[in-house]
């Protein structure tokens, strides 16, 4: 999952926050009368555009057939989580997810369609049926597992606790206790600083979280370890470190809603992943994101 565990239909720009469950704020200078005028219009537009690109009412119980009937896969991610899925220099959105994304949609003979959307909004749009599956890093784990039907893992990581440099009383997550984290709403990150008794305070991404622990704002933050190597790949004077690593690594999968609605689906991701590990194109993608393997 999540660095940031952190936003628009590539090209539809209309859609960007109503799918991501936020409505942005609008100003206008013409008076309370013509600003609400200008949201109300905003709202139809956007409705208009969300009916489009939601993934369609089902007509069949299986999934798959309908992705393959429509001729693409609506796929939710962040966007604002590098090196798993950013937008570069020019605005494209890319990174290690967003390639596996597109990766997977060509093995299974359809096009890739990418929203973007906060992370504690994907999942309901999964529930909703907006989306036909999540690929953001996401992890495995219990509470997820009873909710949704997970592909096969395809990469694999550990969870990093970083604090800054100057900090000496965090040497470990057991000094959490009663200190203050930032990270995203319904993240595995927040999950565990809450279980380690730590105050969370929510937030959307990496740079959020690393400001709020340079600023002193919160004590210490958790994401992916590879996440934070590569923002000090980025920010390499950045006076952040990290203090631990967990003993064992996540599993890294793809969510999809339960049932035997998904099931041809998950049988063709799993599929396309167990050819993408075996042909090398899941080593290759993640040496070119993070520098490493992360999928074996």
């Amino acid at each position: 999952m999540k660095l940031f565990e952190s936003k628009k239909v590539i090209g539809l720009t209309a859609a960007i926050t109503l799918l991501a469950g936020t409505l942005a704020g609008c100003g206008s200078t013409n008076g309370a009368a013509d600003a609400g005028a200008e949201v109300a219009t905003g709202a139809e537009a956007s409705a208009e555009t969300n009916e489009a690109t939601a993934a369609p009412k089902e007509s069949t119980n299986d999934l798959y057939a309908t992705i393959k009937e429509r001729g693409k896969i609506i796929i939710a991610m962040e966007g604002q989580w590098a090196p798993w899925t950013y937008h570069d220099e020019s605005g494209e959105l890319v990174g290690f997810d967003t390639e596996v994304g597109q990766e997977i949609a060509k093995r299974l003979g359809v096009d890739a369609e990418f929203v973007e959307g906060e992370w504690d909004g994907l999942f309901a749009g999964l529930d909703g049926g907006r989306y036909d599956m999540i690929i953001n890093g996401v992890e495995i784990t219990d509470l997820r597992k009873e909710k949704y039907d997970f592909t096969e893992p395809y990469a694999y990581i550990r969870t990093a606790l970083v604090v800054k440099d100057d900090n000496s009383d965090i040497t470990s997550f057991d000094d959490l206790k009663g200190k203050k984290t930032s990270n995203s709403l319904g993240s595995t990150y927040a999950d565990l600083a809450a279980d380690l008794g730590a105050e969370v305070q929510n937030v959307d991404t990496l740079s959020e979280t690393i400001d709020m622990v340079l600023s002193g704002r919160v004590d210490a933050t958790l994401n992916a370890e590879v996440s934070f190597y590569d923002y000090l790949g980025e920010h390499p004077d950045a006076p952040i470190k990290i203090v631990a690593l967990t003993d064992d690594a996540s599993e890294v999968s793809i969510p999809l809603r339960k049932g035997e609605e998904t099931a041809s689906l998950r049988e063709a991701v799993n599929a396309a992943i167990a050819e993408m590990s075996s042909d090398g194109t899941l080593t290759e993608l993640s040496t070119k994101y993070f520098g490493r393997d992360i999928t074996k």
